[in-house]
């Protein structure tokens, strides 16, 4: 091996598996050992997100105590090594370019230019950074204990229907924080942002209609407060899971063959890591939820 990559880990559940997906490759592709920093993007914010890579039979090991930047003294020192970083030839952080717009796009690295301690920040939201290795993913991706999830009623819906299109709403986008929870300004984009979904959805409802005999609708959420609203019992059926709640869905999900994806990362894996040919994918065509401009795969329908 010629070196160590050291992946931050951080944010929600398909953040960290693109995380986890672009530094896979990268050491693949360069014949780096890859470890995983399970801490340090967590440690100021534990009562928000959590690291949950644990669950899956991901091949990575967790980095030594002395690579995490773990503690208020440890980040900073850091941010300092980061400076640093820019005057030196041989590089120890890779961290995803930002635009001034602050968006992103896929970039192919050579770590030629950099050091064998390699430590990788960023999102890298796009299929090109790794899809070359979507067996070794689709592999990796899969769930410890699975049996654990098959007892769930909707598990046994799902696997006697062949007709199942999956659909996600994200509610409360920019507003379920804490700090955001009474702003006025957030809430209002929050329901602005799930109005565009929902159009997306009847959009592509009216699509699926016409493509599948009978569609089974399952649909998906964070918060499903009103929804029946906008998507009646009659043809929508909602999968409310209160045990295990993250992990649940996303197991089921990797069941489904078909995918309203939602414009939301938790969505955009299951419907990537789904390994059936005759499926359907659909993805909006006027929304995108990354910063990164080749988030949606080319293949998906935009609709």
């Amino acid at each position: 091996m010629r070196g160590k990559i050291i992946t931050r880990i951080a944010e929600g559940l398909g953040n960290q598996l693109f995380m986890y997906a672009n530094s896979y490759a990268l050491s693949k592709k360069f014949n780096y050992e890859f470890f995983i920093d399970n801490e340090s993007g967590y440690f100021q914010k534990k009562n928000i997100r959590s690291f949950q890579l644990d669950n899956f039979n991901i091949e990575a090991t967790i980095c030594d105590q002395k690579y995490k930047f773990n503690n208020n003294f440890k980040n900073t020192k850091r941010k300092f090594l980061i400076k640093l970083d820019i005057f030196k030839k041989k590089k120890n952080f890779l961290i995803e370019p930002i635009d001034k717009e602050k968006r992103t796009e896929f970039t192919s690295f050579n770590l030629n230019a950099y050091s064998d301690l390699l430590f990788v920040e960023g999102y890298y939201e796009s299929e090109n950074y790794f899809k070359d290795y979507k067996i070794d993913l689709i592999n990796q991706f899969s769930l410890k204990n699975e049996t654990v999830f098959q007892g769930n009623e909707f598990y046994h819906f799902i696997k006697k229907n062949t007709n199942i299109v999956s659909i996600c709403v994200r509610q409360n986008r920019f507003s379920e924080r804490k700090s955001n929870k009474n702003n006025e300004m957030a809430i209002q984009k929050s329901e602005n942002f799930t109005k565009k979904t929902i159009d997306y959805i009847y959009r592509a409802v009216d699509f699926i209609d016409k493509k599948i005999s009978n569609p089974k609708y399952l649909l998906w959420s964070n918060d499903f407060s009103n929804l029946r609203n906008y998507f009646p019992s009659e043809k929508f059926k909602f999968v409310e899971n209160k045990s295990n709640k993250s992990l649940t869905d996303f197991y089921l999900l990797l069941n489904c063959k078909n995918f309203i994806v939602g414009p939301t990362s938790f969505h955009w894996w299951p419907a990537w890591l789904n390994e059936n040919k005759n499926s359907l994918i659909l993805r909006p065509k006027d929304i995108n939820i990354s910063n990164n401009v080749n988030f949606w795969p080319d293949h998906w329908v935009s609709i």
